[in-house]
């Protein structure tokens, strides 16, 4: 089984949206837990409504201490073997959870899948589409100045539940940079696998979170905090191979900028 688990706030916009998008995959070994934090906006009426009618939605609704604190709450809950994270802003591509369970079965435990998470805008037009194909852990420490880019959105990842006996849970004192975080613990103890396969759609829109993080700049220094920390734990053969990846990178942005 597939755990989809989606925490909310107050997301009463898209929560009817991302329980049909579950529902729309059709696979039938699937599991929607969503982890409200005390909406009052009429979010937890939209999940009643369809709990009632849908046996593979599991919900609950309570005062929590933020975004992570509501993801572990989900894994507790979670009965599948396989992991996955929906905002409720964001999507699957059509068929995307069969694609995952069929994937992590021919994966050792635990793992870590990656696909294509494409980025859209408030207007509804393509963004990018973010093809992170390069997942060693030191070309994701390399990744704020070079060409392997690092995965925007979970999306776009599945893994193993029993990750996170070797890693723990999330940080419940990280409010912003806690998928980034995950990705990297992940990788200091698995290989993550990528499939060139659109998997996600994540919703690049004014007044998120993620959103004015980034537009204020706090998200790229918190990044690059994150980074040089998950560095510093590294041998120093692993140290030298990140600096290699970022002199090449520097290098590859020196040549496309150079007229």
């Amino acid at each position: 089984m597939i755990s989809v688990i989606t925490p909310v706030y107050n997301g009463k916009r898209f929560i009817e949206s991302c329980i049909l998008n579950v529902m729309d995959q059709e696979c039938p070994d699937v599991e929607h837990l969503i982890i409200d934090g005390g909406s009052t906006d009429g979010t937890v009426e939209v999940i009643k409504r369809y709990a009632e009618r849908c046996q593979h939605i599991r919900w609950v609704s309570e005062k929590d201490r933020g975004q992570s604190d509501a993801m572990n709450k989900g894994i507790r809950m979670a009965e599948g073997n396989t992991l996955g994270f929906l905002n409720v802003d964001d999507y699957y591509s059509p068929g995307t959870l069969q694609k995952a369970v069929d994937l992590m079965k021919t994966l050792p435990e635990p793992s870590l899948l990656v696909g294509n998470c494409h980025m859209w805008g408030e207007d509804g037009k393509l963004i990018e589409t973010n093809k992170p194909a390069h997942l060693d852990l030191t070309q994701l420490l390399s990744a704020e100045v070079s060409v392997f880019p690092f995965p925007v959105n979970p999306s776009a990842y599945f893994y193993s539940r029993s990750l996170h006996d070797i890693i723990g849970f999330y940080d419940i004192r990280e409010h912003y940079t806690l998928d980034l975080d995950f990705i990297l613990r992940a990788a200091m103890h698995v290989k993550p696998v990528y499939v060139n396969e659109s998997f996600g759609n994540y919703r690049y829109l004014q007044g998120t979170k993620t959103f004015e993080d980034m537009k204020s700049g706090s998200g790229n220094v918190r990044f690059r905090q994150l980074i040089k920390k998950y560095r510093q734990k590294l041998t120093p053969a692993k140290k030298f191979k990140v600096f290699y990846f970022i002199i090449l990178g520097k290098f590859f942005k020196f040549i496309r900028h150079d007229p």
